[in-house]
């Protein structure tokens, strides 16, 4: 992740913090590391969908648009298909 990215994510994560007890802002800290740590070694996808996306010889981008934690939009830019064999 970029560190323009990741700073901009610590300060609206910092933003939510204010209105939290200790021990809630510290599981909300732990939690957040965690989904850092995830999005910098590329574990944001489940074992089946990389499965498919293997399987499918993908070459792409995927893209989810998120709020309070659910997706509301994703999608992919197509085109990056490739045939075997070519």
């Amino acid at each position: 992740m970029n560190s323009s990215l990741e700073g901009f994510l610590c300060q609206v994560y910092n933003l939510g913090k204010s209105h939290m007890s200790s021990s809630e802002s510290e599981s909300e800290e732990s939690n957040f590391v965690e989904f850092r740590r995830k999005v910098r070694s590329a574990e944001v996808l489940s074992a089946a969908m990389e499965r498919l996306l293997w399987s499918l010889h993908f070459t792409g981008r995927l893209s989810l648009v998120v709020q309070n934690g659910r997706v509301l939009k994703s999608g992919y830019e197509e085109g990056y298909f490739r045939q075997l064999g070519l």
